[in-house]
């Protein structure tokens, strides 16, 4: 699955102590118990980066019931006055490090604050070309999901969109958690199966009831809507996992920790990995001049035909700095052992 970087961004300033959260850092959480699991591909659908399966133990962690909503988000926003990327001016001279020498700089009518959104064709189309269901739309942000002339009025319970990798570092220092590792994410979307293809078992998500929100017809021009909604849905709409947790499947993708490189599991085959936080370096042999960080979960955008995002076992990647209209985030938290 190709997702188009966002048009570059300069670095976001860290958050002054003062602007952390008080509260109760553990209040939405579920305690996930320690163990070990295979990590890694599951089925046909697999792809070369989820290969080989290999042994990874990790701790016991706190980690979110559902993905990070609009009202938390905005409590953060309101506390801090902290500023998204996508509401940020993109800076050329940031955006030409991660680009082939010699790119030509875009046309100033694109280096706007602004974020990407989809767009439902009419037809099928290449699905290597994710220019045509990506639009590049000035004023859309966390607040305005879909453009300048939306909100989130009456979406509270929506997980926030439009977050990059930054923004949700950001927004987990101020409420004193941290990003999950691809390892307990993957640990966590398990739900204590061994080998399951999905969070809620082997069952195809388009069998029997809706289990999550992904995209049930032909991507992307055909949503049949099964599972009730077109785009993103309130957390807790479907099931939970056997630890508790909502949406580890579809909905929208969720940031990790790790930076991503495709040869990753191979360097770490042989032997049994223990609180892994992923390679030093990021490498995407699609796209080597762009560091990229993982995703996963799958969203609604998710289809046989096109991702299978909604698979415990696969990756994604994207530049920190991209915020898109179906990514977000969870957080996680250290156990202490009391």
């Amino acid at each position: 699955m190709k997702v188009p970087p966002r048009f570059g961004s300069a670095a976001v300033t860290g958050l002054a102590d003062s602007a952390v959260y008080r509260g109760d850092t553990a209040a939405g959480m579920v305690l996930i118990p320690g163990g070990s699991f295979d990590m890694g591909a599951d089925n046909e659908q697999a792809s070369p980066d989820e290969y080989p399966k290999h042994t990874v133990r990790v701790d016991a962690f706190y980690m979110d019931i559902t993905e990070v909503t609009n009202a938390q988000f905005q409590k953060f926003v309101e506390a801090t006055g902290y500023i998204t990327t996508a509401e940020r001016m993109p800076d050329w001279e940031e955006l030409k490090k991660n680009l082939p020498p010699g790119t030509p700089k875009p046309a100033d009518s694109l280096l706007v604050a602004a974020s990407l959104v989809f767009k439902q064709g009419s037809g099928p189309v290449d699905l290597n070309d994710y220019s045509q269901w990506w639009n590049w739309v000035s004023g859309a942000d966390w607040k305005h999901p879909q453009g300048p002339a939306g909100n989130i009025l009456g979406k509270e319970n929506f997980p926030v969109v439009h977050v990059s990798w930054d923004d949700a570092m950001a927004y987990c220092r101020w409420a004193g958690k941290r990003l999950p590792t691809e390892a307990e994410w993957e640990y966590a979307a398990r739900g204590g199966q061994k080998n399951a293809v999905y969070p809620w078992g082997d069952e195809h998500i388009n069998m029997g009831a809706a289990k999550a929100n992904s995209w049930e017809g032909k991507f992307p021009y055909l949503n049949e809507v099964r599972d009730g909604y077109v785009k993103y849905a309130p957390v807790k709409t479907y099931p939970a996992n056997a630890y508790g947790l909502f949406d580890m499947a579809g909905n929208v993708w969720e940031w990790c920790s790790d930076w991503y490189n495709a040869d990753y599991y191979q360097s770490v085959a042989n032997g049994k990995s223990v609180n892994p936080t992923g390679p030093q370096k990021s490498f995407d042999p699609q796209d080597p001049y762009t560091p990229k960080k993982v995703l996963r979960g799958g969203s609604y955008l998710c289809n046989d035909s096109y991702c299978s995002g909604y698979r415990v076992a696969r990756r994604m990647k994207s530049s920190p700095d991209t915020g898109l209209e179906h990514t977000g985030f969870r957080c996680v938290k250290d156990f202490d052992g009391k």
